[in-house]
């Protein structure tokens, strides 16, 4: 499917968030994907990756992360000194602000005149936290989070105390966990706290775990793995296509409330 990109620049609570936005050149209406970044902003890919979301059918809006602190349009490089600042706004930037531009973001892709209402989420380790805060809205019926980082330790954002975990029941949409087994900053424990968490609240959620190390769905770097990343976007595809393009419905039990398809 050809597409088309652009960028737009969207008003939030705490300045203004240039978003990249990239779908399908055919006339219809799409679901919404927002998709969030890793620490590095908007880098190439990211943007490759978008353009394969797009190109599948949907309206894939990805916000700068770190807009109150760099010029709009600023990708960082996959070096030490891009490591390094984008690790250091992970923890200068407030919590609610990361929870007020998903929402930003949600609300623009809702008044798109090529917009279906129907809304998921996706992102890459730290996109896969703010994709698994953003799937605690409402509106949203999937999320992917690919590697999701300081989850399990709560230590996203100003003061390192996030409440994602304790936030778990606000979900009601369906995710797709996925993990490398031999990812240093999310490790057994971490995952396996994550998972219980998940389960206990009877959430609805897929779970992949591979043999494979952080960033290994990036296409750059030596920890790329081109055949697994390929089964992940298998994985991201399918659900979306369910929930976002069928509109497969989630509902749950009535004796014990825990949400079955």
């Amino acid at each position: 499917m050809i597409i088309v990109e652009s960028h737009v620049d969207i008003e939030t609570p705490t300045g203004t968030m240039r978003t990249f936005v990239y779908k399908p050149a055919a006339t219809g209406v799409w679901p919404g994907v927002v998709f969030f970044s890793e620490i590095y902003q908007v880098t190439g890919p990211i943007a490759r990756t978008a353009r394969l979301l797009a190109g599948h059918g949907y309206l894939v809006a990805v916000p700068e992360v770190y807009h109150e602190f760099e010029p709009l349009g600023s990708p960082f490089a996959y070096d030490t000194v891009g490591t390094d600042k984008g690790n250091r706004y992970k923890v200068e930037k407030e919590v609610s602000s990361f929870d007020s531009d998903a929402r930003a973001v949600l609300d623009w892709l809702g008044a798109q005149d090529d917009c279906n209402g129907r809304f998921g989420c996706i992102g890459i380790c730290l996109g896969g936290h703010l994709s698994f805060r953003c799937a605690m809205e409402p509106d949203v019926l999937a999320g992917a989070c690919l590697y999701a980082t300081d989850v399990h330790k709560g230590s996203l954002g100003k003061g390192m105390s996030d409440n994602s975990m304790s936030r778990i029941p606000q979900i009601k949409g369906e995710l797709a966990m996925v993990w490398g087994r031999q990812d240093r900053h999310v490790p057994r424990e971490g995952r396996r706290a994550i998972y219980d968490a998940l389960a206990d609240c009877g959430a609805h959620f897929g779970w992949y775990e591979f043999n494979a190390r952080h960033a290994f769905v990036r296409d750059e770097g030596y920890r790329y793995n081109p055949p697994l990343s390929r089964i992940v976007e298998d994985i991201v595809l399918e659900l979306f296509q369910r929930r976002l393009q069928l509109g497969e419905p989630i509902v749950a039990d009535e004796e014990t409330g825990k949400l079955i398809c």
